[in-house]
């Protein structure tokens, strides 16, 4: 039986049809599947303490977006370096002090870290005012060449064993008897640091030891008596030092890294600040080790992450810490801050471990 030509065309249209949509099957299914955006991952938070003077750091939106990128969140609680090692450490990833010593006072009542490592290092210095430096410069304790400040750090501990008023030493309009301001040595770094200096001063400018610091607490006490309160932050000392002036606080011992940060970040303040602000290098100074100590898993990525380069870049040209790797630690003339120099010359190393405790226990009672 023959198909009519109608019936023909309708046959070969359904076949058609039938080619075209299997080969369009066909065709998708040869094709690789949408991908599917990823969910968004949840970046780490990282809780710890830290020392003050590192929050600019800390704050620094170019810091948080390093670390947005590195999937992390840090958040912080400001502590002084040996108060962190004492404080309620639940819920906490990591502690950030300003010395190995605090480290290891940590280590003394318990505290245990994973893998800590030196991230920044920072020498002490002392900071005054121009007036007062140029008045004692002569006297003994303080030399300049040039635009550089130094103090003889024997000289002035000695001036303060002796009750040197600020008259004996050449600044007639100082009050009473010469001292050095500090944070309280037995809760913050810098203070801490500047009475293991002290204590090794009177040691004959060998690194103190336990029975040396026996030996010499009452001298140890009368110096730190002489500055009334003490901070218990860096970088509360620093700001109070700026703001009361030098009526109140002649000198103080600091990090080099406040004044550059300062410079950095803060123009406005550091303008009005530094015809008459001076950074006088102690000479023999100590060298402020700022160890991150990972409490866990997240601190280790927190301590991996300040020291990649990008933070160690950032720490450096925008917060004056001489960083451990030293990725981007040109010239100190950066700042533009005078005074300041490229090499540290003049350094004594810490008392060790022993030593340090009993200066704690000395100045605390």
């Amino acid at each position: 039986m023959r198909m009519s030509k109608s019936k023909l065309i309708g046959l070969i249209a359904v076949v058609a049809v039938v080619v075209i949509f299997g080969g369009v099957m066909a065709w998708r299914s040869a094709q690789p599947e949408p991908e599917v955006p990823a969910a968004p991952v949840e970046a780490t938070a990282v809780n710890g303490y830290l020392g003050g003077e590192k929050i600019s750091l800390f704050d620094d939106e170019e810091f948080k977006q390093l670390a947005s990128d590195a999937n992390l969140s840090v958040q912080y609680r400001k502590a002084g370096s040996l108060a962190m090692m004492d404080a309620d450490q639940t819920g906490m990833d990591y502690l950030f002090p300003s010395s190995r010593s605090a480290v290891e006072y940590g280590a003394s009542k318990g505290v245990k870290s994973a893998d800590q490592d030196i991230v920044f290092n920072s020498p002490i210095v002392v900071y005054t005012y121009r007036d007062v430096a140029d008045a004692m410069v002569g006297s003994g304790i303080m030399s300049k060449d040039g635009d550089v400040y130094r103090l003889d750090t024997g000289a002035a501990v000695q001036a303060m064993v002796d009750n040197k008023t600020w008259q004996d030493l050449g600044w007639a309009d100082g009050y009473g008897q010469f001292r050095i301001d500090s944070t309280d040595p037995t809760k913050s770094n810098s203070g801490n640091e500047w009475a293991a200096l002290v204590a090794t001063m009177l040691n004959g400018g060998q690194p103190a030891t336990a029975d040396s610091v026996q030996r010499d607490a009452d001298k140890i006490r009368t110096i730190f008596q002489k500055s009334g309160w003490m901070e218990t932050s860096s970088e509360d000392s620093f700001k109070q030092f700026l703001t009361l002036g030098e009526g109140s606080k002649p000198m103080m011992v600091g990090y080099e890294s406040q004044v550059l940060d300062l410079a950095a970040n803060q123009p406005n303040i550091y303008t009005q600040a530094k015809d008459e602000l001076v950074v006088a290098y102690l000479t023999p100074t100590v060298w402020s080790t700022h160890v991150i100590m990972p409490l866990d898993e997240n601190g280790v990525k927190l301590r991996d992450f300040l020291k990649s380069d990008g933070v160690q870049k950032l720490a450096w040209e925008k917060h004056g810490f001489r960083t451990a790797s030293y990725t981007g630690t040109d010239s100190v003339s950066r700042f533009n801050v005078p005074g300041t120099v490229d090499k540290i010359t003049s350094v004594v190393e810490l008392p060790d471990t022993n030593a340090m405790n009993r200066l704690i226990e000395v100045l605390g009672s």
